[in-house]
């Protein structure tokens, strides 16, 4: 499908490296704050054993065996030619700092453009973006950091068991901004205590920090989580597919039409979950999301208006007026 109505990843990286470029991930043994005691036990209430991810290599597998085993499969399959890794699984900036150099280091190899490393807001310091800005102009990658933000509703933020509020991702996207480094935000715009109020804020905060990627999921429910438990119970209830379309289009009509939005709807396991994508394809959303806009004549950006001191664009509208007559 020809997507024109938002500003979709696989264009930009096309664009900006003149060519197809893959995602390898790749799998640490992590934890996270919110889950080994530093924080809290027990992490968000809808996380799973797995983490962020569910296909990738197994973590016992050095970097650099998995990057390579990744990059033949990519290559042979899809006759790709450029990359970048993906620490996917967990808070990949959650170690002590040579451990992260180490990793980092052994993840860099031919025909890799960027490395992209997801982790939390609180995982964000200054030591280790440093190091990354030192990579990235010896190696001349593209370096994003992936932020799991997921709303800016820190009432939800709490509920969900996150451990972290907005400020903490202001914070790191500022730090990120400050080493020349993308923030990628992740957000979740079906959370069942969030409304479109909320869906719009995440649209205009982000905007006006000026975030340079982000990454839309829907929640998918997994057993054996706190979040599971709340489902069985009826003790929470997940919206309609047809709403979830309508918040999409909603953030991404309030969303700066720069900003570049990595997906719209993320896969998710089938095995093991009470919950996912409404029982059907990802990709088959996707596409009901990008056909709804084409119909509507609306995209990206089209309500970005707020931004620059919106009460006075009345004024000198009015002054323009007032001097022409």
């Amino acid at each position: 499908m020809d997507i024109t109505v938002y500003n979709v990843y696989s264009k930009y990286l096309k664009e900006r490296f003149g060519g197809k470029v893959y995602k390898l991930p790749i799998s640490l043994p992590l934890t996270c704050p919110n889950r080994d005691g530093c924080l809290g036990r027990g992490g968000c209430i809808f996380c799973g054993e797995e983490g962020g991810s569910f296909e990738n290599l197994p973590n016992i597998l050095p970097v650099r065996e998995q990057v390579r085993r990744n990059m033949a499969y990519i290559k042979k399959r899809y006759k790709a030619k450029k990359f970048i890794s993906y620490f996917q699984s967990f808070s990949n900036t959650y170690m002590p700092l040579e451990d992260f150099k180490k990793y980092i280091k052994e993840s860099i190899m031919e025909d890799i453009v960027g490395i992209s490393i997801s982790t939390r807001p609180d995982c964000i310091n200054d030591d280790y973006l440093k190091y990354l800005a030192e990579i990235k102009e010896r190696y001349s990658l593209e370096i994003t950091i992936e932020l799991g933000l997921q709303t800016v509703n820190y009432h939800t933020l709490r509920l969900i068991n996150r451990g972290h509020t907005l400020a903490e991702f202001v914070d790191a996207l500022l730090r990120n901004k400050k080493f020349g480094l993308r923030t990628c935000a992740h957000l979740i715009l079906n959370l069942p205590w969030d409304n479109m109020v909320d869906v719009v804020e995440n649209a205009k905060i982000l905007s006006a920090l000026d975030v340079e990627e982000v990454k839309l999921h829907a929640l998918y429910v997994v057993e054996n989580t706190v979040l599971g438990r709340m489902y069985k119970e009826d003790k929470v209830n997940m919206i309609s597919k047809e709403e979830y379309i309508e918040r999409v289009i909603v953030f991404l009509e309030y969303l700066k039409e720069d900003i570049v939005v990595q997906r719209i709807i993320g896969r998710a396991p089938e095995e093991n979950t009470l919950f996912v994508n409404w029982n059907e394809s990802w990709w088959k959303i996707r596409d009901e999301i990008v056909e709804e806009m084409i119909k509507r004549n609306t995209r990206q950006g089209a309500k970005c208006d707020y931004l620059n001191g919106k009460a006075l664009k009345w004024i000198q509208k009015n002054e323009g007026e007032n001097e022409s007559m």
